[in-house]
């Protein structure tokens, strides 16, 4: 599959979000693509899936099965959770009982399949998001696009997910995804696309060979960071920032202090002086609350304070880091009431 000068606005006067994309998808491989939030992986996503056409340029090579999981699964659909999915089967080319048999089977693999004559709009958001996987995964899709899928399931679900996506690989089809958990399918990927002011990259994963010849690396090259004691890395993924594409280890529990975050309720916590670099730098801030708490230091080191409103806390942190937080927020099992970015551009 091919993306040729590929570029995408929205409206006939709108912005670029993406501009010049040219990229040769390869055969059965895990695609992994970063960046910071509001920079374009969400669009470049559904450019890839096909639900988007492009603006400019073209692409070429699709798959005819190809699935897709969105960032927001719309579950306001008159469907019971297994009639959705064997109405996606159907559309996705299976016959009715197959595409009932291989509904059934995709809800007990996700643990959901209790909830199989539930209506969509009943569900939990949890619920929901394994609906959506299952239903990019009935039809045995030779591309597969995921969009921060695993956002919202639970551990066994998460798991469960890995594993699909590995069967995917093994069968040949290719997987491209975003997700904010750096360690998520850690050091599996064979291509790693960075997403920065409009343009897409392609980078080296640790351990693989450089790109092609030609093909340029992420603006600033690719540099590693490690964090931890003694050096140690307790995770590792690929991040932009500062104009580079860089690999950043770090886990809950490496260094020491920091701002913690625990127990549900406001936290407040002293914000370190910045240079005037750092501060111009894209920030973004992150409303939560609830959640179980969060052991040793977060990702990016944010500012945490209260928030306006009661039981709410407000974290501030470098556009960077915002992907890694949010993962270690949500793996916590904290309720993201808003995200705002300033000086990022969309």
């Amino acid at each position: 599959m091919r993306l040729e000068h590929v570029g995408r606005r929205h409206g006939p006067r709108g912005p670029w979000v993406l501009r010049e994309v040219s990229l040769d998808l390869p055969a059965a491989a895990l695609v992994r693509v970063v960046g910071t939030n509001g920079t374009g992986k969400s669009t470049l996503l559904r450019l890839l899936a096909g639900v988007d056409a492009p603006t400019e340029g073209r692409v070429t090579g699709r798959p005819v099965r190809t699935a897709y999981v969105p960032e927001r699964f719309p579950v306001a659909l008159p469907f019971t959770a297994v009639d959705y999915l064997v109405h996606l089967g159907r559309v996705q080319g299976l016959g009715r009982a197959a595409a009932r048999a291989r509904a059934g089977e995709w809800l007990e693999r996700f643990g959901a399949g209790e909830h199989a004559g539930t209506g969509l709009a009943e569900l939990s958001k949890g619920t929901s998001q394994k609906v959506a996987v299952a239903q990019a995964l009935l039809a045995d899709p030779a591309l597969l696009v995921l969009d921060e899928a695993w956002t919202g399931l639970d551990t066994g679900a998460r798991a469960e997910l890995d594993t699909a996506v590995r069967e995917r690989l093994a069968a040949g089809a290719t997987v491209v995804f975003v997700d904010h958990d750096p360690r998520r399918l850690e050091g599996e990927a064979a291509v790693v696309y960075g997403v920065e002011g409009g343009r897409v990259r392609e980078a080296t994963p640790s351990g693989l060979p450089g790109p092609a010849p030609g093909r340029p690396a992420a603006g600033g090259g690719l540099r590693e960071a490690r964090c931890g004691p003694g050096g140690a890395s307790a995770g590792a993924g690929l991040v932009v920032a500062g104009g580079g594409l860089r690999e950043a280890r770090c886990g809950p529990g490496s260094g020491a202090g920091g701002s913690s975050v625990g127990g549900g309720g406001p936290v407040s916590a002293v914000t370190p002086a910045v240079s005037g670099a750092a501060a111009s730098r894209p920030s973004v801030r992150i409303v939560v609350s609830g959640g179980r708490p969060l052991p040793g230091r977060l990702p990016g080191d944010p500012a945490v304070a209260p928030g306006t409103d009661g039981g709410t806390t407000v974290l501030t942190v470098d556009a960077a880091h915002s992907d890694a937080l949010l993962g270690a927020l949500l793996a916590a099992s904290w309720h993201v009431h808003h995200l705002g970015t300033e000086g990022v551009r969309v």
